[in-house]
């Protein structure tokens, strides 16, 4: 037992290991077939910084916003109306967002953000746990739902090409694992709940029967979710206006260069990188997105030093401006209830309270008898 005790550790140790040796080997991978070579022409480049439509970038910025205040909407309407004040809702969105865009691994530590800090403002576990995941989910169904009627409309222009079936290929996977996650928590709900309670079981640190009562609440609750169809349509028009507004975006940062994208040809490319940046190499993506995006785009015909500025300066709103954003929205967050300026006020008085050893005196050292 004392054996199994002092392995445990190591072989965590092995695992984190193995798995920074991983993002290690698909960062330089990423850099050196997706990056590099497009960084080569973006000396080329400088010149047209001088042609830039400043109103289009503005425009460009506003659209990105636009397209997080639609992911917000979209969060409150999985909630159902249970949750924080959209205001809230939104800064908990930028704090998630900011984290993932730093950290690798997918959206799953952002997501384990927005778990927390949804939890602290008073959403129960398993409706946090549902609303996440509905949220991603259906998100990621929308984006593929609008790549395929891009690809279908693309194929009558330019042909096929291999990277449209591996996109594909991704959609019509995750649809099958989203259907039979559905039957499996609707139709087959008890069996499915047994079956999370022996897995729980099974795992160290986990109560199968909490984790059986968090699972029929989700599964409650997607019944809920399924049995009103108005509520189904405003998550999708949601999601479906978060991606757009971020695709226009990306087209008005072209534009800004003065070259106009076909609608269709910017949807296929926005959509590859989309879907390709799912896998959890790089921190949202970094490097994967640009390089997609800029190579599908010239293959259109778009210029390559256009392609190259225009995607960069996308990415510059999109990836890089949400992490400091979103990490003053997870210091107003945190700063909330009491206040920001009576927090610092009281944390000035506690420093200046300390003595010069870094220790705060007690009430016999501060008496004028002492």
């Amino acid at each position: 037992m004392q054996a199994e005790t002092e392995a445990a550790p190591r072989r965590r140790r092995v695992r984190r290991q193995v798995k920074w040796g991983l993002y290690a080997v698909g960062l330089f991978l990423v850099l050196e077939y997706l990056v590099l070579p497009q960084l080569a022409g973006a000396r080329k480049s400088v010149n047209l910084l001088g042609r830039i439509n400043f109103a289009y970038v503005i425009a460009g910025v506003i659209l990105e916003a636009a397209s997080l205040v639609s992911y917000s909407q979209l969060t409150h309407t999985v909630l159902h109306n249970g949750g924080p004040p959209r205001s809230r809702l939104l800064r908990i969105n930028l704090s998630s967002l900011s984290v993932s865009h730093i950290v690798p691994g997918g959206t799953a530590p952002g997501t384990a953000v927005a778990f927390r800090l949804l939890t602290q403002s008073g959403v129960t576990g398993a409706d946090a746990g549902f609303a996440l995941g509905m949220q991603g989910v259906g998100s990621a169904l929308v984006l593929n739902s609008i790549l395929w009627l891009a690809l279908l409309v693309s194929v009558f222009f330019h042909g096929y090409n291999p990277l449209y079936a591996v996109a594909a290929g991704a959609g019509v996977v995750l649809m099958g694992l989203v259907a039979g996650l559905v039957l499996a928590l609707t139709r087959g709900r008890h069996r499915s709940i047994e079956i999370c309670r022996r897995w729980a079981d099974h795992i160290p640190f986990l109560d199968g029967d909490k984790v059986a009562v968090q699972a029929h609440r989700v599964a409650e609750r997607l019944g809920q979710f399924l049995a009103e169809p108005q509520v189904l349509l405003r998550a999708v028009a949601w999601a479906a206006a978060f991606w757009l507004l971020d695709a226009a975006s990306l087209f008005v940062f072209i534009a800004a260069l003065g070259t106009i994208v076909s609608p269709i040809d910017l949807l296929v490319a926005y959509g590859l990188a989309q879907v390709l940046a799912v896998f959890p190499v790089t921190p949202s993506g970094l490097g994967v997105v640009e390089g997609v995006l800029i190579s599908t785009l010239s293959g259109f015909g778009v210029p390559q030093e256009t392609a190259i500025l225009g995607v960069l300066g996308y990415r510059l709103a999109n990836f890089w401006l949400p992490i400091p954003v979103g990490g003053i929205a997870y210091l107003s967050l945190r700063f909330s209830g009491e206040g920001w300026y009576q927090r610092l006020r009281r944390a000035r008085d506690e420093v200046v309270s300390l003595d010069d050893n870094g220790v705060r005196p007690t009430p016999d050292a501060l008496s004028p008898e002492c």
